[in-house]
């Protein structure tokens, strides 16, 4: 009973024996009274056969003609003159069942049907006169042939049975084996091994549940290799700042450097790495915190041209330092209802980089405006470009489209970050090839974010 190939077999026996059984009791039921009748009206015609024979034919005694007739028939006889003595004839019967009121209706001329539901209780009752003398023959059904109907019956119950239950054995191994098969593959998959694929050409619910398992299957591999280069790329993030600081500090313990000059440019060195090892960090806390069901929203409505123009003005140590020019078409008053940290964190990602990417002398042309139930924003720099190869990319985590990816002092975390936060304020992101050289990036995002809307599903980088 541990086994669902064992529960399938005996729950089929169960259910086809009540059925059988239910089926044989409610049909026997339904068409009882039908048998019966059937049973009597052919008891009546042997009874006239009887009855014509004993008239046509001339016999020195009845006896000796019953005795003839009741071998010609498997019907029981019984005779019962007018004094109500009886003689019987033929196959064994249950005389006693026969009402003497029966009998004396029959004796007065009229035939009779027995009322009676019962099958061993069953009989007609015909007039018979013979040599003048009034009689009542009455049939009784025979014992042979209940019997034979009864095994009739059994017989193919016990058949269907058996071969039902030969037939089960099949079908159910041929259910029960795609489970047996899911049981193993899962169990695979529980140990680490991803490579597991269901071979089921079914279209049935466990063709279903198998091209389920195999899907199941293949995300969680590409989970798996996403989760090992996730901690391959952080384990080099941070081992590279840990090696700069580490080699500097026991710089600093040798006796021979006495240098201040060279001293401070290894201190520098040391708090430079540590700055980039904690902005890691940081970012790593703050993307698994937008990848969260749980990360805190806070909508407020606030002017989106302004916030953008202190982004800009925070910015400008960087940007004046590479004497970038920057255009800005900013229309003002443009009222949006979202996180203003969270958009915040966007355009200083967005520009930043675009500040590192574009060289001395560069332009950078930020615009924003209305479109639909929402606003446009777009960032356009001359700076290097981003490859075409790379564009499908550059919003994975740790991705870098300089090929190398792990030169420069970004982590290649930061447009994974703003991707998180652009889906979670229902937002859609798009890099691309500016017309000429450099990069576009355009931004869209509703007017209003309604705190109870059904969060979307976040991409990962």
């Amino acid at each position: 009973m541990k086994t669902l190939y064992v529960r399938v077999v005996l729950t089929f026996l169960v259910v086809i024996v009540i059925g059988l059984l239910s089926s044989f009791v409610i049909g026997f039921a339904l068409f009882q009274q039908k048998l019966n009748n059937l049973g009597q009206s052919d008891m009546i015609v042997a009874g006239d056969k009887i009855v014509q024979l004993s008239q046509q034919t001339q016999y020195g005694e009845l006896d000796s003609f019953m005795t003839n007739v009741s071998a010609l028939t498997s019907y029981s006889l019984l005779l019962f003159n007018d004094s109500g003595e009886k003689k019987s004839y033929g196959t064994a019967h249950k005389g006693e069942t026969v009402s003497p009121e029966s009998v004396q209706h029959v004796l007065n001329g009229e035939s009779y049907r027995s009322a009676t539901k019962s099958v061993d209780e069953l009989y007609v009752g015909l007039p018979l006169q013979f040599e003048g003398k009034q009689y009542a023959l009455i049939i009784l059904t025979s014992s042979k042939n209940e019997a034979a109907i009864i095994q009739l019956v059994v017989t193919i119950l016990l058949l269907v049975l058996i071969i039902g239950s030969l037939c089960i054995l099949v079908a159910a191994r041929y259910l029960v084996k795609p489970i047996q098969a899911l049981t193993k593959a899962t169990k695979r998959l529980a140990k680490g091994n991803f490579d597991v694929a269901l071979k089921v050409k079914r279209k049935d619910e466990l063709g279903a549940l198998a091209q389920s398992f195999n899907e199941m299957a293949s995300e969680l591999k590409q989970l798996e290799r996403m989760r090992q280069d996730f901690v391959s790329n952080v384990s080099h993030e941070i081992q590279s700042p840990l090696t700069s600081i580490s080699g500097f500090a026991e710089a600093l313990k040798s006796d021979h450097l006495v240098a201040a000059e060279r001293r401070g440019r290894y201190l520098d060195i040391i708090v430079t790495e540590s700055e980039r090892l904690s902005r890691l960090s940081d970012n790593l806390l703050k993307l698994a915190s937008l990848e969260s069901e749980h990360h805190p929203f806070e909508a407020r409505t606030f002017n989106l041209d302004e916030q953008i123009r202190q982004v800009v003005v925070s910015c400008e140590p960087l940007w004046a330092a590479k004497h970038l020019h920057l255009d800005l078409n900013l229309p003002s008053a443009l009222k949006i209802t979202a996180d203003p940290d969270q958009l915040n964190q966007v355009w200083m990602n967005l520009l930043g980089n675009s500040i590192k990417f574009t060289p001395e002398g560069g332009t950078i042309a930020i615009g924003l405006a209305p479109e639909g139930k929402g606003y446009t924003i777009t960032i356009t720099d001359s700076g290097i470009g981003i490859p075409a190869a790379d564009l499908g990319h550059i919003f994975d985590r740790f991705y870098k489209a300089d090929r190398s990816r792990r030169s420069g002092s970004g982590s290649g975390l930061g447009l994974a970050i703003v991707k998180q936060i652009i889906a979670l304020h229902h937002g859609d992101i798009e890099v691309e090839r500016a017309d000429v050289k450099g990069t576009k990036v355009t931004v869209k995002l509703p007017r209003l974010h309604h705190a109870d809307r059904e969060q979307p599903e976040i991409l990962r980088g």
